[in-house]
């Protein structure tokens, strides 16, 4: 079979053919009387071969050696390969999310195009100061899953409080974006998630802080509960509680629970709970001390009518604690 008509039913450009001869990859079998090249049926074989191979993403000198090298493996190659297209996807990807930001950005010409060009790589700093500038600096040209997207990988407490902020003067709504952070596999992501959250306003957020009070990490239902305490939200009380108990953030838990005892039914919702705690019996001494502590501010009889049974209880330092909080009411 003459060049013309292989490259006809390969595929394969005649020029391609020959390049594939100068490098040695294929050779003809024979040539007419006219010196014209004559494939063999072999030789055609080789040729799908060889288009097999590129299109895994193989290089020409490594097809070589793939079909004429009997002692070679390709496990090594193939995992080189698969390793090559991960990188190449992921730097691929990387462009597709810029290029959609800055068309998110709308710029009207290309000096705005070169404005969210540098916030972004700005945004992407391996220089925590680079990154806190660019976040206090953040205007309306950022798009909001940009700034999402650097809150949840921030690691460094300065520049992810300015991030937060940023977000939050933004006006722009980054709250499902932020919500689905809480479902990320890592702690830190999900914590970050929570406390962006709790600096947004609105329904929406405080929706989905209602949500995070049922969440399995308890650093997130804690972010909630704080966050809630701070709105009014009751429903955070019970998760508030059991905070004191566990003495995790235990102050900032108690002073929401003030907050939230603005109105008489709530107080004594809370002082319920709080009582609850003490007399299941299950609580170690120093959580009692914290749930005794924890009435100071909360006010109302079922309170008042707590301590004074606590100034009596066996327990020395939780009637120390009622007796100098019921001192303090009275001095009021």
């Amino acid at each position: 079979m003459l060049i013309g008509e292989v490259a006809r039913r390969s595929g394969v450009s005649a020029r391609m053919l020959r390049h594939y001869e100068s490098l040695g990859l294929l050779r003809p079998s024979g040539r007419t009387g006219s010196g014209y090249r004559e494939y063999s049926g072999e030789d055609i074989r080789r040729i799908f071969h060889i288009e097999s191979l590129r299109s895994l993403g193989l290089s020409l000198r490594e097809i070589g050696r793939a079909l004429d090298d009997p002692g070679f493996t390709p496990s090594a190659l193939v995992d080189d390969l698969i390793r090559q297209t991960r990188e190449r996807i992921a730097a691929e990807t990387d462009l597709l999310t810029r290029l959609r930001r800055i068309d998110a950005a709308e710029p009207a010409g290309w000096e705005d195009v070169l404005q969210v060009v540098a916030v972004l790589q700005a945004l992407g700093s391996k220089s925590p100061a680079a990154r806190q500038r660019a976040a206090l600096s953040a205007g309306d040209e950022v798009p909001v899953d940009a700034l999402v997207e650097a809150v949840l990988r921030e690691t460094e407490p300065n520049v992810a409080g300015a991030l937060r902020w940023a977000l939050a003067r933004s006006g722009a709504d980054g709250t499902a974006l932020l919500a689905k952070g809480l479902d990320s596999p890592v702690a830190a992501v999900r914590e970050r998630a929570v406390r962006s959250l709790a600096e947004l306003a609105g329904d929406e957020p405080t929706a989905h802080l209602r949500d995070a009070l049922a969440h399995p990490d308890v650093v997130v239902r804690g972010h909630a509960a704080l966050a809630l305490g701070t709105r009014g939200v009751a429903d955070a009380i019970p998760v508030l509680i059991d905070m004191i108990v566990d003495g995790r953030n235990d102050t900032d838990a108690a002073d929401a629970l003030s907050v939230l005892a603005s109105d008489t039914a709530t107080a004594d919702r809370i002082a319920g709970g709080l009582v609850s705690h003490l007399g299941t019996g299950t609580a170690e001494p120093p959580a009692r001390v914290r749930l005794t502590q924890s009435l100071a501010d909360i006010p109302g009889d079922t309170a008042a009518r707590a301590l004074i049974e606590l100034s009596h209880d066996a327990d020395r330092a939780v009637a120390v604690t009622a007796t100098y909080l019921l001192r303090l009411r009275d001095a009021h």
